[in-house]
């Protein structure tokens, strides 16, 4: 059966959940809606399952990668029945765009939080969790075999090699049907348990059942989705919940944080692993920064800070640089105390500035990605060290050689086309009358999966709904293309591929 089939009949399954919420919170209108699309699109998938059971894909990994992209251009169409037929007041391609942004774990939405029904709220933050449970597994079973998605950088070195350093081609451990049914099987019970743990601690901690699971749903695949104005900064667990929150964004720093796979030494293998290094370094130093800018400005006029203004401003800012970096967006609370103790006034750029280096591989963030960023880091200071000593030989053995050489060589050729794509999507957007600001502010959203800098970035709130359609269309293009990544596009685009 091919993929996109599958996947219809889970998305119709889906709708039972906020068919059911709907239900007993005596929505009966909204679980109507749900119901009677969740049976809709059963017996449409049903019909479809039927005609394409004997259907023998010749080429698993052409199959996959095809259906992958019609996951998120083609199924938010199905997705946003529901939602149209629920928000009587808007256009079905509004719904669309809200779908794509869901389900692309991006979490840029087009509606204030009132506007909708919690269960619509609920519907969100469901389709944005199994998008990331989706990325999770399709990373491993089809991108990685195929060298994408930032497993190119590794290809030469890790990747290719087993425990006793033999070479290990992936494309021939089982077929790509096989090795998604095989790696969903295993990371479903992490994902969901995981999902489980934070939104039970995050009603311990104050909020409301549904807040939290939208809220535990929404830091778990990183789409930032939240039922109420201001996202976590307006829920009632307070710093509490922030924490609790933060905790769980370790999960979208490195793929080694929930599966062995590259751990042949087992948990301390996670300690040397560069991404989460990385990671853990830009969300330790860039709040020191800030802490270092108020502190000697302090110094100079002579003014007292408390104790409990400085950890409130370092905590205000250690959350929302995690979160931004993971391309989650959630802000805290304290953010606004951080940027003013801090005196940031281009938080805007900084926050981009995260979003854009993204997440580690085969996690639900997006962005370039850590490991591609360490790579341009190592080739860059091999390169000075050829400055002072040019015949000089790189340590640390040939993998690290091949891994500061071809590795920085293809995330160099990825950061240009993903420079590239900033360049001719906000040039596009320009043309339906967005300001530069705007323009690049939503490219980089979109490209980033960091929806909630829309909010953030610009110096006013973006008026999404008030957007012509053409613009509307290209901002869900670039969603989907930040999802997939170029590379992945580009072989779609390949005629190689399709020989």
């Amino acid at each position: 059966m091919p993929l996109i089939v599958l996947l219809v009949g889970l998305g119709a399954l889906a709708m039972l959940v906020p068919a059911v919420h709907a239900y007993v919170t005596r929505d009966l209108v909204t679980a109507r809606a749900f119901l009677y699309s969740c049976v809709m699109f059963l017996f449409l998938f049903t019909m479809i399952a039927l005609g394409t059971s004997n259907y023998n894909i010749r080429r698993q990994g052409r199959s996959h990668l095809i259906s992958l992209f019609a996951l998120f251009a083609a199924l938010p169409a199905m997705l946003a029945v529901p939602f149209s037929e629920v928000v009587t007041d808007t256009t079905f391609g509004n719904a669309y765009i809200e779908m794509v942004s869901s389900l692309t774990t991006t979490g840029l939405t087009l509606f204030e939080a009132d506007r909708l029904p919690p269960s619509v709220h609920l519907w969100r933050a469901l389709v944005g969790w199994l998008g990331g449970f989706f990325m999770w597994v399709a990373a491993i079973a089809v991108f990685a075999p195929l060298n994408l998605a930032g497993f190119e950088v590794v290809a030469a070195t890790e990747s290719s090699r087993d425990q006793k350093g033999g070479v290990v081609r992936l494309d021939h451990i089982g077929g790509s049907s096989e090795r998604l049914a095989r790696f969903a099987a295993r990371l479903a019970p992490i994902y969901g348990g995981l999902t489980a743990v934070l939104w039970v601690a995050l009603m311990l901690a104050g909020d409301t059942p549904l807040v939290a699971i939208c809220h535990a749903m929404a830091t778990l695949s990183t789409s930032g989705i939240s039922p109420i104005e201001g996202g976590v900064a307006g829920a009632t667990s307070g710093y509490g919940g922030e924490f609790l929150i933060l905790i769980f964004l370790v999960f979208a720093l490195s793929r080694l944080t929930f599966t062995s796979d590259g751990r042949q030494d087992g948990w301390p293998a996670l300690i040397r692993d560069p991404e989460l290094r990385l990671g853990i370094s830009l969300i330790a130093i860039l709040p020191a920064l800030l802490f270092l800018r108020h502190w000697l400005a302090t110094i100079e006029d002579g003014s007292d800070v408390t104790v409990i203004e400085g950890i409130v401003g370092i905590w205000g800012a250690v959350f929302t640089v995690a979160s931004f970096l993971t391309t989650t967006g959630f802000e805290s609370s304290a953010w606004g105390e951080a940027r003013a103790w801090s005196g940031l006034d281009a938080a805007g750029l900084v926050l981009m500035g995260l979003a854009v280096f993204g997440g580690g591989v085969a996690t639900t963030a997006g962005g370039v990605k850590l490991l591609r960023v360490y790579a341009l880091v190592k080739h860059g200071q091999r390169e000075m060290d050829k400055l002072v000593s040019p015949s000089s030989v790189g340590g640390s053995g040939q993998v690290a050689r091949r891994f500061r050489r071809e590795g920085a060589y293809v995330a160099w050729v990825f950061f240009m086309l993903f420079a590239l794509s900033i360049a001719t999507i906000s040039t596009a957007l320009a043309f339906f009358g967005l300001t530069f600001e705007e323009a690049l502010v939503l490219t980089i959203a979109g490209l980033s999966t960091t929806g909630p800098l829309v909010d953030v970035a610009a110096d006013k709130p973006i008026d999404l709904i008030a957007l012509a359609p053409g613009a509307k269309a290209i901002i869900a293009a670039a969603m989907v293309l930040g999802r997939l990544e170029t590379l992945a596009i580009i072989a779609l685009l390949n005629p190689e591929f399709w020989r």
